[in-house]
């Protein structure tokens, strides 16, 4: 099971977050995609740009932040971060 945790913080609180599963047999690439994709839907966000550092971050720890500079539209908290919590 491939699971994928979000969460959004404006100045240091933890406003919202969800965990996605997911158990199909596609590359991990394509479930971290379709999970953010999702955490977009469930937050009502546009889809964030992936910057060379959030690509680094990604394959360095599992884990990355989304800043305003991510966005293309204007968002009301400092970043959404996501992290792999479960691989199979």
């Amino acid at each position: 099971m491939f699971r994928l945790w979000a969460k959004i913080f404006r100045e240091n609180r933890l406003l919202r977050d969800t965990v996605i599963c997911d158990g199909s047999d596609d590359t991990r690439t394509h479930k971290v995609f379709r999970a953010l994709e999702e955490v977009c839907y469930q937050f009502d966000l546009g889809k964030p740009i992936w910057l060379d550092a959030n690509i680094s971050d990604f394959k360095r720890h599992s884990k990355t932040r989304f800043r305003q500079d991510s966005f293309v539209e204007q968002v009301d908290f400092d970043f959404l971060e996501i992290q792999v919590i479960e691989e199979d």
